[in-house]
């Protein structure tokens, strides 16, 4: 029995989809690179079950975007604003090439380094911000703190950060960030959270 790929498998194997709203469907490439680990559609779905389907006005920052799957999402259900930060040039130039094709004015790539762009914003409260670093060998646990203090200082009081880690976060050490679960789920050896910024004391 012949197990080898065939070529149309091989591609389905290097891309994902935009499950919802006006870009319902386009392809993103998934390029080989070191660490890349797009969400799955799964919990994507998941996710924007959480959110609501329309996030008309919302503005977002997906701070380590990768493919854009997550930032791209949003922009397709109607965010206003959509700012897709990544170091990798090879990815950055793939991500600007993917709004190009989609035609999104609303969407904005940036190349550099998540947290240094969620600690320009500090203030600025957005409405939404993607945090999926990578996981690394030892899970990165300084780059996860440190992403997620930035990006509770990025967004508005009621703004909510989503956040995909190799294990949970509890309320007592988010609670140190200034921030509690409002969901969390877990896909395999992903646990995904939607977190809000606690209310003032």
């Amino acid at each position: 029995m012949n197990k080898t790929p065939t070529r149309a498998a091989a591609q389905a194997a290097h891309e994902v989809r935009i499950i919802g709203g006006q870009w319902k469907r386009s392809k993103l490439p998934v390029a080989d690179r070191p660490g890349l680990r797009p969400t799955p559609s799964r919990v994507r779905e998941t996710l924007f079950n959480w959110l609501g389907q329309d996030l008309s006005g919302w503005r977002c920052l997906d701070a380590f975007a990768g493919t854009g799957a997550l930032g791209l999402e949003a922009g397709s259900r109607g965010a206003a604003e959509v700012t897709l930060v990544e170091h990798d040039p090879v990815l950055c130039k793939s991500l600007q090439a993917t709004a190009l094709r989609l035609k999104a004015g609303t969407v904005r790539v940036e190349r550099g380094d998540g947290v240094a762009a969620l600690r320009q914003r500090a203030g600025q409260g957005l409405d939404l911000v993607f945090l999926d670093p990578p996981f690394g060998d030892g899970g990165n646990e300084a780059l996860f703190s440190t992403a997620l203090r930035s990006a509770r200082q990025a967004v508005a009081e009621n703004g909510l950060v989503y956040l995909e880690a190799p294990r949970t976060w509890g309320d007592d050490e988010l609670a140190q960030i200034g921030l509690q679960t409002h969901r969390h789920g877990r896909a395999g050896q992903v646990h995904f959270h939607l977190l809000r910024p606690l209310p003032p004391q």
